[in-house]
């Protein structure tokens, strides 16, 4: 692993701080490396991350941290950002702007700002001022922190999180009525991810049936926005997109999921199985699209969870 590699993973830890409450902003982390002494591997003298949206970038609390008798280290010093600086005045003054004023020496970004206001003008006008910058550096990881950020601004609908929980025989219910296949703990998984998104989704039909609350009563947080739609109708995409909406969980019934995935409108699937619970008969769950790819799966007793991404098209 390279320097700039292992700086950048720490910009990625302090991004993750802005989870809940920099949205609908994405999250950034930030940190300033003082290369002016005999150590190869440099030393940190600043960071920060995007903390609330309003507020100030990433970039504003990683120079507000340094201490006055480091200032005079800028001169010699590398600022790595996990996502493009800004170059526009939004809620807050231009991030490249504050960097071209501080004087450092370099600056390594994580990933190009995909936001219409800003694609690669960050960079340009950092290169413009005779900053050295470097561009791509755990590009990969990067991009997925901010994959809700990115999929709203790209495609101009949210980020879709297909979930649901089946018996070990493949069924969502027993016979048509309720079935507690979650156990309390993944049951408080499960609000922790709503927690984390913008608005959750189910059917009319099971609206009616289970009257779910759908809030965050296992988590702290606030709850997501709760839509209910129509099997027989197209959910309005760009009505979300309008609406500022940048990720939608859809937790059921079987044929809204098997609606969405015939439509392709998926980013991930995360499906828990009861590896103990079996049921004669029921509801059974969604078909597993072709183009699914496993990226992890944890087990919490005798249930676990897989979560699935789309697969890439071959280039």
């Amino acid at each position: 692993m390279s320097t700039d590699e292992r700086y950048m993973l720490r910009c990625l830890q302090l991004a993750r701080n802005g989870m809940q409450n920099a949205r609908p902003n994405p999250m950034v982390g930030a940190i300033i490396v003082s290369y002016d002494d005999s150590q190869a591997e440099g030393r940190i003298i600043g960071e920060g991350y995007h903390v609330r949206c309003g507020e100030g970038h990433a970039e504003v609390n990683a120079f507000a941290s340094v201490r006055p008798e480091d200032e005079h280290r800028l001169r010699n010093a590398t600022i790595y950002v996990s996502l493009e600086p800004c170059s526009h005045y939004g809620k807050t003054p231009p991030c490249a702007d504050l960097i071209i004023n501080k004087g450092v020496r370099r600056v390594v970004v994580g990933c190009i700002d995909e936001f219409a206001e800003v694609q690669g003008r960050g960079i340009k006008k950092l290169r413009d001022a005779g900053i050295e910058v470097t561009v791509g550096i755990c590009e990969k990881e990067c991009k997925e922190l901010n994959r809700r950020f990115f999929t709203f601004h790209r495609e101009h609908r949210p980020y879709i999180i297909l979930k649901w929980a089946q018996t070990a025989n493949g069924f969502i219910d027993n016979q048509g009525q309720p079935l507690a296949i979650s156990t309390p703990f993944t049951k408080m998984l499960s609000h922790k991810l709503r927690a984390e998104e913008d608005a959750i989704l189910v059917g009319r039909v099971t609206d009616e049936r289970e009257h779910p609350q759908l809030n965050v009563r296992e988590w702290v947080g606030e709850d997501p926005k709760r839509l209910v739609v129509d099997r027989q109708h197209l959910l309005n995409m760009p009505s979300l997109h309008a609406h500022g909406i940048q990720s939608l969980i859809v937790e059921g019934g079987a044929k809204t999921l098997q609606r969405f995935i015939d439509d392709g409108l998926w980013d991930e699937i995360r499906v828990e199985t009861a590896l103990g619970l079996t049921v004669q008969s029921g509801t059974r769950a969604p078909q597993m699209p072709a183009n699914a790819e496993v990226t992890g799966s944890q087990l919490y007793g005798r249930n676990i969870i897989v979560d699935y991404h789309k697969r890439l098209p071959a280039e």
